[in-house]
């Protein structure tokens, strides 16, 4: 795909243009040969040549809805930025204007099929909130429930996609360009089209609603707002209104009431039991998802972003974890280098090397040292270095993990995050290894012995039928025993033949002392004559060796 000159494009082409070049990236820029259009552009701040990772947070910010989702996005790939910067985007909230309610009213209309009168009997004009993507108002349904109507911004998908476009035309123009074996840019687009397009079905959100909230059921503390699937399409949300404050809204009066250390508690052993159980989890817990409700509890908001973890990678993750919590090297490298995909450039003793620095910080660290989700961005930053690529799903835990760190804080300032990750991994473990043996598994366990045993009798005389026969065989296939015998054979020729060359030659040596009247060419003839032999001999046995060899060689040629 070659870059178009579209004009809602060409902007696009400057703006990232103009941060590659703010944040030391100018070699990329300048492959877009975009040199005389940034030189009569103005830097997008007055920042100094090593701008803050705060500051790309910001800048993004400036530049639009897209930009803001990509930085959130980016904040899961530690192959392509640094840790400082990982953790400003992680932290990255939009916040913008709200669009007119005359919007909202013909979105809702269109999606719904009536009229907001029709379907509701009240529906504030004045959102509660409003993002890049959407906003919500509260209403009341005609069966006098109250949901919370979340719209989403006219237009906007439109942009994205057009947006989107232009990043996967940039970012193909730089892996062209680059001629690189690392991290394509071009995969990476691929991904966040993919997440971005899924963020804005909102039916796929209130899934997720459904799923989480019947995977937390047994935390009493724990509120997921459920869907209203009547009144949702995928542009409009309708869902469960739940009444309450941010986290960080709270004053210090209510936070001392709060009993906010065992909120906190609730709410890392509902997170520990989504990564290591369910395996499906709300991977955008930062503090303004996160609300108290007025009967003291949380509520999980906002649930577009979600990441799953396969069974094989729990695994491998808590035999990560546990290894470098008990100075393993070798074994946290392994379980890590096992997650991964290995890229050509991949250097596995480097690779060895930076894991086990990492083990040697965190070896003697006290509870309280010990950041999971930090060590997890660090295993990824390191993976992403030396050539192992690792799942975006890793990253995005371990930025879920650091954004748990700060909401548990926030709730309790003497709350200790990582205490409670080893305190609760045991017990879940143990539930983990019983949701493994359930009725199910068991079903399909018990299935499969039954045929064992059924075909057992069959197969264990057809076994002794060929021992009494005297017809068992074992078959081993490690070597072509034909093959070996006739290299042998010709190895053998050879060499016989080559004696007996090397014996002519000796002979007429010696002959060629003894006096007699038969000669050739004044030399005595017999030795010439064994002379002539040997050397036709060896004339016959070298071209053999050669046509054989090539014969050979063209007979096993890859094809």
């Amino acid at each position: 795909m070659a870059v178009s000159w579209k004009p809602a494009h060409w902007k696009r082409y400057k703006d990232i243009a103009l941060l590659l070049v703010k944040y030391g990236r100018g070699d990329l820029a300048s492959r877009l040969g975009m040199k005389d259009e940034l030189a009569q552009e103005r830097p997008l701040s007055d920042a100094g040549s090593v701008p803050a990772a705060d500051e790309l947070a910001r800048d993004l910010e400036r530049l639009g809805p897209t930009f803001v989702k990509i930085g959130q996005l980016l904040s899961t790939r530690s192959d392509l930025l640094a840790p400082p910067y990982l953790e400003a985007l992680a932290r990255l909230q939009d916040s913008v204007e709200p669009f007119p309610f005359a919007d909202v009213e013909a979105i809702v209309t269109e999606e719904l099929g009536a009229r907001i009168s029709k379907a509701f009997v009240e529906f504030e004009a004045v959102p509660v909130a409003a993002a890049s993507l959407g906003q919500v108002h509260r209403a009341r349904l005609r069966d006098g429930r109250r949901v919370a109507v979340k719209v989403q911004r006219p237009g906007i998908r439109d942009q994205i996609l057009e947006d989107l476009e232009a990043f996967a035309e940039v970012a193909e123009l730089l892996d062209r360009r680059s001629g690189t074996s690392g991290p394509s840019l071009t995969d990476a687009v691929r991904e966040f089209r993919k997440a971005l397009l899924a963020e804005l079905d909102y039916r796929q959100e209130a899934r997720n609603l459904v799923t989480i909230g019947e995977n937390l059921a047994e935390f009493e503390r724990i509120v997921v707002p459920s869907p209203v699937e009547d009144y949702t399409t995928s542009r409009v949300l309708t869902m469960e209104y739940v009444r309450g404050r941010k986290v960080t809204a709270l004053s210090p009066v209510v936070r001392i009431e709060l009993e906010g250390r065992d909120l906190a508690e609730e709410l890392f052993r509902a997170y520990l039991k989504q990564i290591l159980i369910d395996g499906f989890f709300h991977a955008d817990p930062h503090p303004g998802n996160v609300f108290v409700t007025d009967d003291r509890r949380l509520a999980l908001l906002d649930l577009g972003m979600v990441a799953r973890i396969s069974p094989q990678t729990q695994e491998r993750l808590l035999k990560l974890l546990f290894a470098v919590c008990e100075g393993r090297a070798d074994e946290a490298a392994r379980q890590s280098a096992g997650i991964g995909k290995r890229l050509e450039n991949f250097d596995r003793a480097e690779y060895d090397r930076r894991i086990t620095d990492l083990v040697a910080r965190y070896q003697h660290a006290t509870v309280s040292q010990l950041q999971v989700g930090r060590v997890i961005l660090e295993v990824s930053r390191a993976a992403a270095e030396t050539g192992l690529l690792l799942p975006s799903e890793l990253t995005l835990l371990g930025k879920t993990l650091l954004q748990l760190d700060e909401v548990g804080r926030t709730l309790d300032p003497q709350f200790d995050p990582n205490a409670s990750v080893r305190e609760n991994t045991a017990e879940l473990l143990e539930r983990r290894m019983w949701k493994s043996t359930s009725p199910g598994s068991l079903a399909s366990t018990l299935l499969e012995t039954r045929e064992f045993v059924q075909k057992l009798p069959e197969r264990v005389n057809r076994f002794l039928d060929l021992v009494a026969e005297n017809r068992l065989r074992v078959r081993v296939d490690a070597i072509d025993e034909r093959s070996w015998i006739e290299v042998l054979h010709k190895i053998a020729n050879r060499v016989a033949m080559g004696l007996v060359l090397a014996a002519l030659i000796v002979g007429a040596a010696l002959l060629m002392q003894v006096p007699t009247s038969f000669r050739i060419l004044g030399y005595p003839g017999l030795a010439i004559l064994f002379f002539f032999v040997a050397a036709a001999g060896g004339f016959v046995l070298v071209l053999n060796i050669l046509f054989d060899d090539r014969r050979s060689a063209r007979q096993h040629r890859p094809r």
